[in-house]
């Protein structure tokens, strides 16, 4: 389906601004976007709309894929505001996009909205979200202005399924000036590090017999999984520095009186960057061919999802975030120790080596409790998580504001938009943009 709102982007028709916002704050020719404090006022507005949004996607998960009604939610509250929203995009149910204002400064705002099975909001995308929604509508009251568009892509599929990915190949990145979001976290870093991945599922395939009467006629699958964790186990003491792997078992058998005739397992692999990445996952997938060989098997391998790559996080965009967030009292890691640990993996990467991007992380209080745990996501529906919300959606407004206020900034990053648009790419053709498939 489509829906479509009123594109509101005349003066009429948006709400009076707050100072340092309205007619009386700075204008685009100072390069001044005022405080972060001031745009958390602002931000306040719409506090408890806001709130609400986060909890209400807190309380209802909807994994990849399957987030209907957080989509619907989400563009169906920036509709009511006077956005133009388009449901579907990209071929993908639960992807959309919703844009307010005519300036030629594209800010982007990604919305995450996918959580984990068992475990729910665990890694705070409800968070997410909400304070990209504040963020644009707090950018909405000031689009005429400050000469932007405001575009919020809803963006499913980040824990499994890489919905930036086929939103970017379908172009609706190109347009952007940059690309802004926030993730929560146990810790406060500006410019996180992150790791490529790619998920691989193997399976094998058998023959079924009876483990007593007649073991000698079976072809054990689970052996072949056996034998491929013990290759990938002892290959663990080679792997470059920034390489992982780790997996479950998902499936072993139906009785232990039944020589296994079907097993399989999914893999994620991760390395610094795409190229280490391609030298480890030929590693792994020897081990896989291991094990079929050794226990006679076939053997099938199927890429789960594209690669994702590593963060690139834009230099004077993370500046500008950073200077927000301390303005807020907040007290994000210094750059050195930035890039010391990792925060995982993101398909936002992608986006970032396109598109000059952020993707901070903000903290939260959650004791020991980390990133897709069960106690971490009893935290991002927290007084803390709500802070986050509206602290982060201030953050970004002001960083957003700042970048189009600045004219040597904004006339980077729109010659930057300029040589994408002439360049007519969308899409790597190589195997790391490769999505689903037996390879």
């Amino acid at each position: 389906m489509s829906t479509e709102s009123p594109h509101n982007s005349g003066h009429d028709t948006v709400r009076p601004a707050r100072e340092p916002l309205g007619s009386a704050g700075p204008e685009p020719s100072t390069g001044d976007p005022g405080l972060a404090s001031a745009w958390r006022a602002a931000v306040d507005e719409y506090r408890a709309e806001l709130l609400g949004l986060s909890h209400d996607l807190h309380a209802d998960p909807e994994v990849s894929f399957a987030e209907h009604r957080a989509a619907e939610t989400v563009a169906g509250t920036l509709a009511a505001h006077g956005f133009h929203v388009q449901r579907p995009v990209a071929g993908l149910d639960t992807a959309f996009t919703a844009d307010y204002g005519s300036g030629e400064f594209v800010v982007g705002l990604c919305a995450e909205y996918d959580a984990l099975p068992e475990v729910g909001h665990a890694c705070g995308h409800n968070i997410i979200a909400a304070s990209a929604v504040g963020a644009a509508l707090t950018l909405a009251e000031v689009a005429e202005r400050l000469g932007i568009t405001v575009r919020v892509l809803g963006t499913p599929a980040e824990e499994i399924g890489g919905g930036k990915i086929t939103m970017l190949e379908a172009g609706l990145f190109d347009p952007l000036a940059a690309a802004l979001m926030i993730h929560p976290s146990p810790a406060e870093v500006c410019a996180p590090r992150s790791l490529a991945i790619t998920d691989l599922r193997v399976s094998y395939t058998g023959r079924a017999a009876h483990a007593a009467a007649a073991p000698e006629l079976g072809v054990n699958a689970a052996d072949a999984l056996t034998v491929t964790q013990v290759a990938v186990g002892l290959l663990r003491q080679h792997l470059e520095a920034g390489q992982m792997v780790h997996g479950i078992v998902t499936s072993g058998g139906a009785a232990p009186n039944i020589v296994p005739e079907r097993a399989a397992a999914e893999y994620n692999l991760r390395a610094a960057d795409p190229e280490s990445l391609a030298r480890l996952e030929d590693r792994i997938r020897a081990c896989f061919e291991a094990g079929g060989t050794a226990t006679g098997c076939s053997t099938e391998v199927v890429r789960v999802s594209p690669v994702y790559t590593q963060l690139s996080s834009d230099e004077w965009l993370a500046d500008a975030y950073r200077r927000a967030v301390v303005d807020l009292g907040r007290d994000p890691v210094a750059r050195a120790a930035e890039r010391e640990g990792v925060i995982g993996s993101t398909d936002m990467g992608n986006v970032s080596l396109r598109i000059p991007a952020v993707h901070p992380m903000i903290a939260l209080e959650c004791g020991d409790a980390v990133n897709h745990q069960a106690e971490f996501a009893a935290a991002c529906a927290s007084p803390s998580a709500d802070r986050a919300v509206l602290d982060g959606a201030a953050a970004l407004a002001r960083t957003a504001a700042a970048a189009a206020l600045d004219g040597d900034q904004r006339e980077r990053l729109l010659a930057a938009v300029r040589n994408r648009t002439a360049s007519g790419f969308r899409r790597l053709s190589n195997r790391f943009f490769a999505s689903g498939g037996v390879t």
